[in-house]
C-alpha cells in the first residue's frame, strides 16, 4: 500500500515556476516508477512526466517538454515536479501516482495508487 500526497500548487502568472512535491508513505517506494498527471476541467485526466525506480530514466509529455523536471529522493519517499516557464494552458488539478513498472509508465490505467491532487492556476 502506498499513500500520496501532494503540495505545491497555488496561483502563479504566466512564465512563473511552482515546485510540485509529493511524499509516499511506505518502505517500497524505491519499488515504483513515479508519475505526474493533470487534469483541467472538462477533460481527461493527461501524463505530463513519469521517473524509473532510481530516478535515471524519465519521460515527459511534448507540452511540457523543456519546461517542466520530474525528479525523485528515495532517501525521503518523495517525487517532485518543477514546472517553470508556465503557460495559462498549464491550468490543472495535478496528481501523482505510483505504478510498479520498473521505468514508470504515461499509461494512467498502470498507476496502482493516486494522491488527492493539488491545483494548478496559471494567469495570464
Amino acid at each position: 500500500q502506498v499513500q500520496l500526497v501532494e503540495s505545491g500548487g497555488g496561483l502563479v502568472q504566466a512564465g512563473g515556476s511552482l515546485r510540485l512535491s509529493c511524499p509516499a508513505s511506505g518502505r517500497t517506494f524505491s519499488r515504483y516508477g513515479m508519475g505526474w498527471f493533470r487534469q483541467a476541467p472538462g477533460t481527461e485526466r493527461e501524463f505530463v512526466a513519469t521517473i524509473s525506480w532510481s530516478g535515471g530514466n524519465t519521460a515527459y509529455a511534448d507540452s511540457v517538454k523543456g519546461r517542466f523536471t520530474i525528479s525523485r529522493d528515495n532517501a525521503n519517499n518523495t517525487v517532485y515536479l518543477q514546472m517553470n516557464s508556465l503557460k495559462p494552458e498549464d491550468t490543472a488539478v495535478y496528481y501523482c501516482a505510483a505504478t510498479p513498472r520498473q521505468y514508470g509508465s504515461s499509461y494512467r490505467l498502470q498507476y496502482d495508487y493516486w494522491g488527492q491532487g493539488t491545483q494548478v492556476t496559471v494567469s495570464s
